[in-house]
């Protein structure tokens, strides 16, 4: 059975969208429940979420939790009843059959691994950035891929790291390859451009970029923090001369 975890903040916009393709393209006999995390939501994020649960044959629960992704994954990981927790984004969606998808690959004594990735955009970037994700090789790692991981697995490892309110999923996923425990399902999982879209594609990435950097030469949480605030968390919409591409071309798919 898979627990579905996914931490939620003003996701009004999404959430409703996500629960209804969860819900169509699983199978019931496989869920133990769908726990959304919520951080603190100020629009109706949390109104939205009560409505779905009132009229879903499954099992979807809303709680609460401190403000921090790590925080609040960890927060559902501990109210899970599956024996496969799995980590979903707001704004990325699973494959059709992913829950039986997941499982087989459990069964094969895979406890930990993700989908491979595609952008809702047709940036030529974005397509080759999601093109690399079919591989297995670290640098095209990331939480937006969604993380499958046994329970047993998760609580050996300690969960996620708290001290990290960025780059939380990468360091789970370091812990991960360190055990040679990780297969990427050849299937793509849709997830949102809309940070791209917002801030420039080159922006994001170049900054994105620096970050993974600074952590490999040994930047800590903090520092990882204070540059993602500084360029990126409290950084407007960049000019097109920043962004070096026109809005016309992100064409959603």
């Amino acid at each position: 059975m898979l627990s579905i975890i996914i931490p939620v903040l003003n996701e009004a916009k999404n959430i409703e969208a996500l629960l209804k393709h969860l819900s169509t393209n699983a199978s019931l006999q496989n869920i133990a429940e769908i726990t959304l995390v919520d951080g603190g939501s100020s629009d109706d994020t949390r109104m939205l979420i009560k409505q779905f649960s009132t009229n879903s044959p499954y099992n979807v629960q809303l709680i609460s939790s401190e403000k921090g992704r790590a925080k609040q994954m960890n927060t559902g990981a501990k109210n899970a009843t599956g024996s496969i927790l799995y980590f979903l984004h707001a704004d990325s969606f699973p494959p059709k059959n992913f829950d039986k998808l997941i499982n087989t690959e459990v069964q094969k004594g895979n406890p930990a691994g993700c989908f491979k990735m595609k952008f809702d955009s047709n940036h030529w970037w974005l397509l080759m950035a999601s093109w690399f994700t079919k591989f297995s090789w670290r640098a095209c790692r990331g939480g937006d891929q969604s993380q499958f991981i046994t329970r047993e697995l998760f609580n050996q490892i300690g969960g996620y790291d708290e001290t990290y309110v960025i780059y939380e999923d990468n360091i789970l996923i370091n812990e991960l390859y360190k055990r040679n425990k990780f297969v990427i399902i050849q299937q793509p999982l849709i997830s949102s451009a809309r940070l791209y879209r917002d801030k420039g594609i080159w922006y994001v990435q170049y900054h994105f970029w620096c970050i993974y950097v600074k952590r490999w030469m040994g930047a800590d949480a903090d520092e990882l923090y204070a540059y993602y605030v500084k360029h990126i968390k409290q950084n407007k919409k960049q000019q097109a001369s920043v962004a070096e591409t026109p809005r016309e071309v992100f064409a959603d798919k």
